[in-house]
């Protein structure tokens, strides 16, 4: 063990929490093996040998962007080849696909359509719950849910738009639109997307009506390890607030997330390497202590980092995913990233850990092939 950590090292086996100070020192260490131990601690502590992962399906209802954010290659303009946007016949047959394999998550996000009706957000949550009752229902980020404002012609009245889509079905909020709570950052790579302020807005709303929903960090492109460092400050701060408050909802999930450079217009910069990647999760474990779990998102990392990822502070690997269009694989499989149920617990397995299946909520499933529920210890 390398001198600067020696005393983050005595915290850490004393269940003490690190201040900013020790993140610097986490930030600036090349130490990766002890920062990688430290975590696995702490993440010991928290879920002993268990990792999760669950069943499920993202699907985006459309590509088309009023932002056009440099680090992106994602969105497009109506009308661009490669634009789309679903129909609620498309929005049924997902839900379908998802019951046919016994999904019990949807993740839905797209991009912010500036044409798209807010009753077109109701009326998919209700179809999807009109095919498959049973589901959760993990749908639109911070700034989408701004956008949904915006359209309705809502100004600021986040509560009204969240309780509307609340009642149409919404089951919790993904993470996403974070990106880097910088303004430096903002302004250079996604100019127009809401800032930090307002992303946190929203999720505070959303735990204030009892809704669970998760945060991320978009690091390795341009952001400073300074960046980093006030990013999960801000969301540890927000999280104290969630639960001194007593608020039903919080953040249940921290899912840092490596750059990928792809075709954006950032396509310049390498983007982070695998031991960044390892270092960013373990360092999210070790400051985010009122956070229950850190997830390592297999599609960003690939599944052989996110194995490694569960001895990093990692406890979850995400599920089967199906088709996303956010980033694409770099080995040619473009939408189509998917992973069987074996290969998930496999991964889990040879990392060391025990597989468990949960819901959103982390709660325990108990599966029979496409049939499951809630394990009843868990629902007590």
């Amino acid at each position: 063990m390398t001198e600067d950590l020696t005393s983050i090292a005595e915290k850490v086996e004393a269940g003490e929490r690190l201040d900013a100070a020790d993140g610097r020192t986490l930030l600036a260490s090349r130490d990766i093996w002890t920062i990688g131990r430290l975590a696995d601690t702490v993440r010991r502590r928290m879920h002993g040998d268990v990792a999760y992962y669950n069943i499920n399906r993202h699907f985006n209802y459309s590509n088309v962007c009023a932002l056009s954010c440099k680090f992106c290659d994602f969105y497009r303009k109506r009308g661009d080849v490669g634009a789309y946007e679903h129909d609620q016949d498309y929005v049924a047959d997902q839900a379908l696909k998802a019951q046919e394999a016994g999904a019990t998550e949807l993740h839905i996000v797209g991009g912010l359509h500036p044409h798209l009706p807010f009753s077109y957000y109701t009326d998919m949550l209700r179809t999807i719950h009109q095919t498959y009752p049973a589901i959760h229902i993990k749908a639109f980020t911070a700034v989408e849910i701004v956008h949904l404002a915006r359209i309705d012609r809502r100004g600021r009245d986040v509560e009204g738009v969240l309780t509307d889509l609340m009642d149409a079905g919404l089951g919790s909020l993904p993470g996403g639109g974070a990106e880097v709570f910088d303004d430096r950052v903002h302004d250079e790579a996604f100019k127009g997307k809401i800032r930090s302020d307002r992303w946190m807005d929203v999720h505070r709303i959303a735990h204030r009506l009892g809704l669970m929903s998760n945060a991320t960090i978009l690091y390795g492109h341009i952001e400073s390890p300074e960046d980093r460092l006030q990013h999960l400050m801000m969301l540890r701060d927000a999280q104290d607030e969630a639960i001194n408050e007593g608020h039903a909802g919080r953040f249940q999930t921290v899912i840092p997330l490596p750059f990928i450079p792809g075709v954006s217009d950032l396509n310049h910069l390498p983007g982070p390497t695998g031991l960044d990647d390892l270092k960013m999760l373990a360092i999210g474990r070790l400051m985010l202590d009122n956070f229950a779990h850190v997830k390592a998102f297999w599609i960003m990392q690939k599944i052989e980092l996110a194995e490694l990822s569960l001895q990093f502070g990692v406890d979850d690997i995400d599920g089967t995913v199906v088709w996303y269009d956010i980033t694409k694989q770099r080995d040619g499989h473009g939408t189509h990233q998917e992973l069987a149920v074996t290969d998930l617990r496999k991964a889990i397995r040879d990392a060391g850990f025990a597989p468990l299946e949960r819901d959103t909520l982390y709660r325990p499933i108990e599966r029979d092939g496409a049939t499951w529920r809630v394990a009843e210890h868990a629902m007590a």
